[in-house]
């Protein structure tokens, strides 16, 4: 009887912060279609964490998918290039202005590099520092990346 209360009262606790979890990525995904051109159902969102930041990737899961191609790399280029200059209204917009990281990011102003390239199938953005904050920051922000984005991310390795 003791084992069945337990589960019992696991089971409560734990099951709000799936429901939140689900309901989080849902806003987001919601969002993105005002934010985000391309189709998340025909992309992949893929963030790697490096020693001096992170890595963003966005590429097409057909390889001759140019449309989409074309959509990701369009907007990757404006919001690398907003992003480099101050400019976190599309992050914010998208994940809200409280996500983690992002006003640590915003406020690191030239410490952080902000850089974007064409991928062949998609495009990429390397997000690089050499302030362990600002780093721990980038971090922050992959993770919740990551979690905002469900089953449309993944996490990649460098």
């Amino acid at each position: 009887m003791h084992t069945l209360k337990t589960a019992a009262w696991l089971l409560v606790l734990l099951l709000p912060a799936t429901v939140l979890a689900q309901s989080r990525q849902d806003e987001v995904a919601a969002r993105g279609v005002m934010v985000m051109p391309f189709s998340l159902a025909a992309t992949t969102h893929i963030f790697t964490k490096t020693a001096d930041g992170a890595v963003q990737q966005v590429v097409t899961k057909r390889a001759d998918d140019e449309p989409q191609r074309a959509l990701i790399q369009a907007h990757l280029r404006e919001v690398s290039t907003r992003m480099s200059r101050g400019d976190y209204a599309m992050p914010e917009m998208l994940h809200g202005a409280d996500m983690p990281g992002l006003r640590e990011m915003r406020a690191a102003g030239a410490k952080l590099e902000i850089r974007y390239v064409d991928l062949p199938n998609g495009g990429q953005v390397t997000y690089r520092s050499r302030d362990p904050q600002v780093i721990a920051a980038v971090h922050r922000w992959v993770d919740a990346q990551l979690s905002d984005h469900g089953h449309d991310a993944v996490s990649g390795h460098h």
